[in-house]
């Protein structure tokens, strides 16, 4: 059976990734669960990319080691990972005795054979920071666009390849002082010369491999702008020192030795890493990337390989994606602009939800633009409203009405051939990784499942024709199963807790359309929470601008800064928290999620619902202080008028109300080392409670950055450690 070998382009180790950054992890991520759930023989490798000028240059400026920022780094680039439950095989790093070792065994074949040149060449030279300035570390206009912050090695804006001295008004980008040129003897692989073989292998690869139209437009216009020798060496010292007298103090250019790091990542793994690298004839490989890393695994990274003269495996197929935007320009993280996976966490949503926008807007064929609102509307109208509702309303009619046991039915034959066309279909994508179009099919699956509930209405059909509802539900169960089967790729986590619901196993592709192994079904939970307007808004200002504009409105959220900061100053003008203690709880005449409390706010008693049923047992809340919205407007829930709301932290399935128990009734909170203010506050919605952008970090309830505070005790849970406040 043929082996599925799978590398996602490595992220540069000095920064925190981004979501665009993350795209290209997660498509190989969702490609090897489903080959893995196909049984194929699959491995999957990424790691950082660590040596370079942008790494030598971080540490010098932060008074360390290139290897003490690599460590670091590299941490936090595992940690957002798996926070996103990447599943790599082997999640390495290129600054190993290994890359080193293949690397320069790569160069000395390509040295024996006649493809390595050396040439004297004029390079920009910083006089004020002495030293060479490597191609991307010089800044000006681009020749081609015009854009002003072009750097020397590629023009972000066209994508053009550029040499620093093709740009107007060149700078260096760390002092801004106007270059000098100087001379400098560097190693050039001679592409033009390998050129007629990479053509024959990329004529054939490219079909072969279906790659995607933008991968075999750039390549070509790269070949027919004329292939050029390209300069393999720098003058760096954080490097894969360049094994050739002469060039002791020179190391290996970035962008030669980087895709070796795929190799060098498995020879970490495994001893025999020859079957997967050196094995053609068995291994196809896959590599997922973003369009400005195309012509580097279309051209240098295989030129590389044929090169040596020796067997090699080499692409197979190329996914690669267009540009996914943020609101009013790129994701970027040279200027700091989108959401960074750190950030993603702190927001309290789930990584699936982050997961299931990504893959449903995954930019293969042109750019897309990720907004607030469509998040809001993407997460709200297809996860919850189409996928979410089916799971819930199916298994909850089950749990009600069969006691949580699967009842006995035909299969409506029309029904499964039309699911089973669509599964075919949503397999087809993904064997050709359409990942966008199988992603979006399996939800066509859980529309039709949403309408065949709806038009046979089960809630009169279980006393009308108990024979219909009970072959309906069966079958819509299982159509869950399947759909826990296919969204297991994209959305591991809630897949885990559909089939638990099921109280099945996971459970293999080739399961799909099986009719047989359902029993007892547990009573589900919601698999996801709505995200609300002023939740949404709160996060679009939060994120707004680059992350160095927000440093400044996180530094004067800190009461060390001193003064009353904007943050603070609305909220303290705006809401009116205060504990108040609950001394009534009786569950609501009309609703089976919702009970009705008394609150005790020292001045007044209260009534306010809150929808804690499926959390909290009535004694578990008597007695209890919480935290109470006081000026919230009045609502009427099923009937009942609600005066207030208590607040409660939520972490996925986790929802813990917080608790106050040594303050008074009355006592306000507030944000820490703010002045009490008595004043009357004006009602407020709930939008505009939620547009403060109250959160769960590290157990503590804060405004931003702020801890709130109540009679001078912080506040606090103890099962939440990151969540949002709802």
């Amino acid at each position: 059976m043929t082996k599925i070998l799978i590398t996602s382009a490595l992220p540069y180790v000095n920064n925190i990734p981004h979501l665009g950054n993350l795209i290209q992890v997660l498509s190989a991520d969702v490609f090897a669960r489903y080959c893995r759930s196909r049984g194929y023989e699959t491995l999957y490798v990424c790691g950082t990319d660590e040596y370079g000028t942008a790494t030598e240059t971080r540490a010098l400026e932060e008074g360390i080691s290139p290897r003490q920022l690599c460590d670091r780094y590299y941490a936090l680039h595992a940690e957002i990972y798996s926070w996103f439950n990447i599943a790599f095989d082997k999640f390495g790093r290129t600054s190993t005795a290994k890359h080193t070792e293949i690397t320069q065994g790569i160069f000395h074949k390509l040295e024996e054979n006649g493809y390595i040149n050396e040439k004297e060449i004029e390079q920009a030279y910083c006089e004020h920071c002495q030293r060479f300035l490597a191609d991307r570390y010089v800044r000006g206009q681009c020749p081609q666009c015009g854009y002003a912050e072009a750097r020397g090695d590629q023009c972000e804006s066209c994508g053009k390849l550029l040499d620093p001295l093709e740009l107007v008004e060149p700078r260096c980008s760390v002092c801004g002082t106007r270059p000098v040129i100087r001379s400098s003897r560097h190693l050039y692989i001679d592409l033009p010369r390998i050129l007629p073989r990479l053509q024959e292998w990329m004529d054939r690869a490219s079909v072969e491999g279906f790659w995607s139209r933008n991968a075999v437009q750039m390549t070509q216009a790269w070949i027919r702008d004329g292939l050029q020798e390209r300069c393999i060496t720098r003058d760096l010292k954080w490097g894969i020192p360049v094994p050739r007298k002469g060039f002791e103090d020179k190391v290996f250019y970035v962008w030669f030795d980087a895709p070796i790091g795929y190799i060098s990542i498995t020879a970490n793994l495994i001893e025999a890493w020859e079957r997967w690298w050196r094995n053609p004839e068995e291994v196809k490989l896959y590599q997922f990337i973003g369009k400005d890393n195309i012509p580097f695994h279309t051209v240098i990274f295989p030129s590389s390989l044929i090169g040596t003269g020796q067997k090699w495996t080499l692409l197979n197929h190329m996914s690669s994606t267009e540009y996914l935007n943020y609101e009013s320009g790129k994701f970027s993280k040279s200027r700091g602009m989108g959401v960074f996976g750190t950030d993603a966490r702190q927001t309290g949503i789930p990584a699936d939800v982050w997961r299931f926008y990504i893959y449903y807007n995954r930019p293969e064929k042109s750019d897309f633009l990720f907004t607030w609102k469509d998040f809001q509307e993407k997460v709200n109208g297809e996860l919850i409203g189409n996928l979410g509702n089916l799971v819930n309303r199916t298994l909850t009619f089950v749990a009600r009405n069969y006691g949580g046991t699967l009842p006995q039915g035909q299969p409506e034959t029309a029904f499964w051939q039309q699911v089973k066309r669509v599964e075919a279909e949503i397999t087809e994508a993904l064997e050709r990784v359409e990942l966008r179009d199988g992603f979006r099919r399996i939800f066509l699956l859980s529309s039709l499942g949403n309408k065949r509930f709806q038009d046979e209405e089960p809630w009169k059909a279980v006393k009308e024709n108990p024979a219909r509802a009970a072959s309906l539900v069966r079958d819509l169960a299982y159509l869950i199963r399947d759909l826990a089967i296919l969204v297991q790729p994209y959305l591991p986590e809630t897949s885990a807790r559909i089939l638990a619901f099921l109280q099945s196993r996971p459970l293999p592709w080739s399961d799909l359309g099986s009719l047989s192994g359902l029993g007892s079904i547990s009573q589900p939970d919601l698999l996801f929470q709505r995200l609300e307007d002023g939740q949404i808004e709160a996060l679009r200002i939060r994120f707004a601008g680059a992350q160095a504009a927000r440093e400044p409105v996180r530094r004067e959220t800190d009461p060390r800064a001193g003064g009353q900061p904007e943050l603070e100053r609305r909220f303290l003008e705006q809401v009116d928290l205060r504990a108040a203690k609950i001394v009534e709880v009786q569950r609501h005449p009309k609703a089976d999620k919702l009970y009705i409390e008394t609150v005790d706010l020292g001045s007044e008693r209260r009534q306010i619902v809150s929808g804690l049923v499926p959390y909290y047992r009535e004694e578990e809340l008597l007695g209890r202080t919480i935290v109470l919205v006081a000026n919230l407007k009045p609502a009427t829930l099923r009937g009942v008028e609600s005066n207030g709301m208590l607040l409660a932290a939520e972490a996925e399935e986790v929802v813990e109300v917080i608790f106050m128990d040594a303050a008074r009734p009355g006592d306000p909170v507030i944000p820490s080392g703010a002045s009490t203010d008595d004043s009357p506050k004006p009602q407020i919605t709930i939008d505009e409670f939620f547009s403060h952008p109250l959160t769960i970090d590290e157990f503590r309830v804060k405004l931003g950055a702020n801890p709130l505070s109540c009679a001078a005790s912080p506040v606090a849970v103890s099962k939440v450690r990151t969540g949002k406040v709802r």
